[in-house]
Parts: structure tokens; C-alpha cells; sequence
């Protein structure tokens, strides 16, 4: 019998959502309806529907010749979203379901989760295919909108209708014990989210700004809520947008939405970033939403409509919205309600109902994943049948409901933290310390957490006889870990502090250094005293001390070390170009993080534009000449 306060407690979209399609079969009809339609752009490539499904059906007709079929998992590693649109779709008409890899990871990284996923086949980009060391035998390389080499036939086979129960695409985040934990997300709830009418609203001639990571299930809303609903994705090229880099394809693409990590538009914001001032709608989610920064961009731009979105992976990327409006921005802005068939219970730790206005542990039923791949012990843990809300999912989030019915959220009940958006197990983390031989024990903690610059630091405890260079550890963790699991400040320590339980001692680790103090103090021997800077490199430098709040006076500090991240790196970037007037690409800062590496590259391309002035002043001398001669 269903329990009355269970089901009072719990709370429904407002909306029916009844989905009779699938994604690749809605946008089957969007290329069947309005063939013409722009489908995707990045400003070299354009695909209409009819290219977009033509190319995704040759593509699923090798698949299937390769022997992709239900049930088959196939990787997709590709740098440039229009070929991710059409290998996705691709792969969904074999039959098969998604592994997205993130380029920027690192090899060991990727290997794991394609021997995780038990992928048969990885589709991508020649380079990155090679960089991953996958056998020919086991990958395909794409091009712009399809295989290499001859593809499909007037015989191609019918593509195949996906069951809407069967998984769609596997996100891996981050595991406690070590090891990312892949979340299988069904054909059903993709179609439901991005159909939701009490969802985000996009129509034929609306265009999503995509920039996202195909990794990052915040790419699910971006790339098919416009390709489900008529509308065009705007592509970023850039591989590393900087902040301009995405106020100019704002403008040129004439983009409508974009879905923002919560940190990126902190820092937009932070900077009154032009682009609210084209586009109609932003979504934002991964973290909570500062009102500070929500107040201001609604000020400035009042016509924009700012939706906070909350949502685990494992309720497919959004499962409450809040549309943001200025008197919102006087107190903590709220996670708002459900949507798009999901609803929501708040209960305590017997699973009971809380009242309005109490906290509870946020629990979540409708549009779930399947669970986690091949950890069946887990997903009875998380996926729980409960009275009233049938399968639901614990989020581990503390939250409250509002007198109008908004939740509220308070943070999280265990020890997962989030850092730039992204969801990290300080498991992990410390389980890769771990196993470094210099490493006796470690614990990773987020110190200033929900500031601007939160720092994901970790405390070690070094072998005996040892004391390791944290620039050393943060080098070898690169090379297995995604960068947003890299720790940015480094502590050692004689040892952990203790609870009086025996414990780890998190709360005193996370409270050194709230002041921005004592985040690495004595880590180090002192440097030998360094060469003065150069002027380029006094620029450098002024720019990172700007960025990082601290002075930097060192040719050799590395960005990195000095807690920098991708963020902060785009703002680096821009003060430069409009300090020296040079456009330095973000992958290039990235990739010499040394002032004196950037200070080399900015003059280089000062002495080339020198250069071409040069040519150019010649050239215009040498035609007025010419234009003087006098016929003879």
C-alpha cells in the first residue's frame, strides 16, 4: 500500500511527459519534414538534416557490416562535434549504444574505459585513434561527416529502431575506490529530457552553442535538444575556446541557447561577457549557482531567460529547473522543480518524509539511468524501490522544499565534492596517490569550496625517508588522471589528522587555508634565487598574478603548480590580447604553462607580425613608385 506522506512529500513534473520516439527516430522525422534545415554549423562544415541522416545511415551500414548490433558498445573519439552528431546517431541506427571519450584524457585513461565498456569498435579522429594506441582492427577513422574509404550501397539495410528501454550511452564519472564508474543511460530518458514541455524550449531556427566535451553529460541537452526539436547546433571550432573565442561565434553563429558549466559562467559573468547579450536562454548547471553573479548578469541583460539546472548523471543531466529571476538572487538561488517525468522526494535517514521547509536526503524517480556498468552491488544500493516513488535513485544531496515547492540545496552527505563542475570521489584521487611509491598515505579535500577558486588539494603523507616534489606528484597523476582530478595544491604532512573515531579528519584538511594561506606552505625546498624577467615576461607574469591572486615574479613558475586551471587559463589569455595585442591560443598556453614559455611564444608572434607590417609597408612603397613612373 502506497504510504500518504510518501506520496504527499513527493512531487511531480507538471507536465505528462508520454515519449513515443527515440532520439535518432525524431530526428529521423526532422530530416523527413524539413530536409533543408540547417542542422549543424562550426563555420566550415554545414549539414542540413537530409546530410545529417544520409550520413549518419552510410556510417551505420559499415557499423553493422563491422558486426556493430543490439547490445554493442562502440566509442566515439572525436574532437569536432559535427562528427560526433553523426557517429552518435550512427551507431543508435546499428543498434548500438555510446561510449563518448574525452580527447583530453590520457591514454591510460581511455583504455580503461573502453576495456570497462567492452568496446568493440572506437570511431574518431585519425590522430586521436593513434594517440590511444587502438588497433586498426578496432577503430574507424571518420571524416567531417563520415568512414574513410567507400561506405554503404543502394543496399543499405533499414536502420534500426532502438528499444527506448535499451542503453543509449554510457558517461563514466568519477568512483570512490579508484575506478570511473560508467552510467548507462536508456534511449527513453535522452527522448524525455529533451521533449519535456515543461523543459527547455528550442524550435526550428534556434541555435545551441556547443562547446561541451561529448564526455560530460551536460553534451546530452546540447547536442540533442536542437537535433530532436528542428533547431542547429552552433559548433565552437576552437578545440580551446578562449572567452572571445566564444563571444565571436555567439555573434557570427546568431546562437539563441547554451548550456554552461556553473563555473564557466561564473567567470563570464564576472566579466559581463557580451554573450548574454545575444543569446535568449542560458542553462546552467554542474554546481550551485552564486546569486551574486546570477543578480548581475540579470541586471545587465534583463531580457535573458537564466534556467538553473540540477541533476546527477544518473538522472540524466537535468532533473529540476529553476528559471532565475532577480528577486531569486537575494538569498541562495534555488534548484527549482521537477521536470520532464522525474519526480522528487525529500526523506530522512529512515526514508521518511521531511517537512517543507526541513532538510532531507533528495531522492529521484522517472527519467533514471539503468544502473552502473557491470557494478550490479551498486545499483541496488543507489536504485532502490521505494513506496509511492517506485525506482529511485539517492542522490547523496541534503536539500529542502520550499513553502512554493522549490527545492533548495545544502551540499552533500558524504564525501564527493564538486570542483569547476565536475563531480570528482576524492576516492580516486587518493587512490592513485596511493599507489605512487613515494606516497605512504594521502587524502584529497576541496579547500574554499564554492569560491571562485576552490582549490582540490591534496594532503600527503610521504614515504618513509622520502619527501616528493609536488610539482613531481601532480606530473605523474597527469599522465593517469583527467585534469579536473589533478589536484592544484599540494600539502605534506608528518601525518593525517584523525577524528576522535579514528577517522580521516576531512573537515580540519578542507579548513587550512580558507584564507588562502597555508595551501603548500613548506612543501618545498626554496628555489635558487631566479633571473629577472624580460618585459614580455613582466606581462606574463602581471596577468597570471591578476588570475591567481597571488604575485609571481619566477620566469619558471608553472601555471599548473601555482593552482591555475583551463578557467582561469581563458582569462589569462584574453588580458594578453588586450595588453600586448596578441592572440596566443589557448592550446598553446596550455601547452608551454612556463611564463617564460608564454613570454617566447607572444614574442615570436610580435617579431611575425612585425614581420608581415614590414612586407606589407614595402609592397604599398614599391606600387606608389610604380603608380609615379612616368609612361616613356
Amino acid at each position: 500500500m502506497t504510504s500518504p506522506a510518501l506520496s504527499e512529500a513527493t512531487t511531480a513534473a507538471t507536465a505528462t511527459v508520454t515519449v513515443a520516439a527515440t532520439v535518432p527516430v525524431l530526428v529521423a522525422r526532422q530530416a523527413a519534414e524539413h530536409p533543408d534545415a540547417l542542422a549543424v554549423t562550426d563555420g566550415t562544415t554545414v549539414l542540413t538534416y537530409r546530410e545529417l541522416a544520409l550520413s549518419a545511415r552510410q556510417l551505420a551500414a559499415e557499423l553493422t557490416a563491422r558486426g556493430v548490433a543490439p547490445g554493442t558498445a562502440v566509442g566515439v573519439l572525436c574532437a569536432r562535434a559535427s562528427r560526433v552528431a553523426v557517429a552518435h546517431l550512427a551507431v543508435w541506427w546499428a543498434g548500438g549504444h555510446v561510449v563518448p571519450l574525452d580527447p583530453a584524457y590520457p591514454a591510460a585513461r581511455l583504455t580503461g574505459m573502453i576495456d570497462d565498456a567492452e568496446v568493440r569498435l572506437t570511431l574518431g579522429d585519425k590522430a586521436l585513434l593513434a594517440d590511444a594506441g587502438l588497433a586498426e582492427d578496432r577503430s574507424l577513422v571518420l571524416t567531417e561527416t563520415g568512414p574513410t574509404g567507400p561506405v554503404g550501397s543502394g543496399a543499405d539495410p533499414d536502420p534500426v529502431t532502438p528499444d527506448p528501454d535499451a542503453a543509449a550511452i554510457v558517461y563514466f564519472t568519477s568512483g570512490s575506490t579508484g575506478r570511473p564508474k560508467g552510467v548507462l543511460v536508456p534511449h527513453r530518458a535522452v527522448a524525455e529530457l529533451v521533449t519535456a514541455p515543461d523543459g527547455i524550449t528550442l524550435r526550428p531556427g534556434d541555435r545551441m552553442l556547443v562547446r561541451t566535451s561529448a564526455g560530460f553529460d551536460l553534451a546530452t541537452m546540447e547536442l540533442w535538444g536542437p537535433l530532436a526539436n528542428g533547431a542547429a547546433l552552433a559548433v565552437v571550432p576552437a578545440e580551446r575556446p578562449t572567452a572571445e573565442d566564444l563571444a565571436r561565434d555567439v555573434e557570427r553563429f546568431g546562437a539563441t541557447h547554451a548550456v554552461l558549466a556553473t563555473a564557466l559562467f561564473h567567470q563570464l559573468a564576472a566579466r559581463q561577457s557580451r554573450i548574454f547579450g545575444v543569446l535568449r536562454t542560458v542553462v546552467v548547471g554542474g554546481e550551485a549557482l552564486a546569486a551574486e553573479h546570477a543578480g548581475a548578469v540579470l541586471r545587465t541583460f534583463p531580457w535573458l531567460d537564466l534556467v538553473n539546472g540540477y541533476g546527477p548523471t544518473e538522472a540524466t543531466t537535468f532533473a529540476t529547473l529553476h528559471r532565475v529571476r532577480p528577486a531569486d538572487c537575494a538569498g541562495p538561488v534555488p534548484i527549482g522543480r521537477p521536470f520532464g517525468g522525474t519526480r522528487t522526494a525529500v526523506l530522512d535517514p529512515e526514508r521518511r518524509p521531511v517537512p517543507d521547509g526541513a532538510r532531507g536526503e533528495l531522492w529521484l524517480s522517472g527519467r533514471l539511468a539503468l544502473g552502473y556498468l557491470g557494478r550490479p552491488e551498486l545499483t541496488a544500493e543507489r536504485f532502490v524501490e521505494l513506496p509511492g516513488l517506485g525506482r529511485a535513485y539517492r542522490t547523496g544531496d541534503l536539500v529542502s522544499r520550499r513553502p512554493d515547492g522549490g527545492l533548495e540545496f545544502h551540499g552533500r552527505l558524504d564525501d564527493q565534492v564538486k570542483v569547476r563542475g565536475f563531480r570528482i570521489e576524492p576516492g580516486e584521487v587518493e587512490h592513485a596517490l596511493r599507489s605512487l611509491p613515494e606516497v605512504a598515505e594521502a587524502a584529497v579535500v576541496v579547500r574554499r569550496a564554492g569560491r571562485e577558486d576552490a582549490a582540490l588539494t591534496a594532503c600527503v603523507v610521504p614515504a618513509e625517508g622520502g619527501r616528493p616534489a609536488p610539482e613531481a606528484l601532480r606530473r605523474r597523476l597527469a599522465d593517469r588522471l583527467p585534469a579536473h582530478l589533478v589536484p592544484t595544491a599540494w600539502v605534506l604532512l608528518d601525518a593525517l589528522p584523525l577524528t576522535g573515531s579514528g577517522k580521516v579528519d576531512r573537515r580540519a584538511l578542507a579548513a587550512e587555508g580558507e584564507d588562502g594561506t597555508g595551501a603548500g606552505d613548506g612543501t618545498a625546498a626554496r628555489p635558487a634565487e631566479a633571473r629577472p624577467l624580460t618585459p614580455i615576461e613582466q606581462e606574463v607574469a602581471a596577468a597570471w598574478s591578476r588570475a591567481l591572486e597571488r604575485e609571481v615574479t619566477r620566469p619558471d613558475t608553472d601555471f599548473f603548480a601555482e593552482g591555475g586551471h583551463s578557467l582561469l587559463a581563458m582569462w589569462v589569455v584574453d588580458d594578453l590580447r588586450e595588453d600586448l595585442g596578441v592572440e596566443l591560443p589557448l592550446g598553446d598556453f596550455l601547452g608551454h604553462p612556463t611564463v617564460a614559455g608564454q613570454a617566447a611564444l607572444i614574442e615570436r608572434a610580435l617579431l611575425a607580425a612585425e614581420a608581415d607590417d614590414a612586407t606589407e609597408a614595402t609592397e604599398v612603397t614599391a606600387a606608389a613608385a610604380n603608380a609615379e613612373e612616368p609612361v616613356r
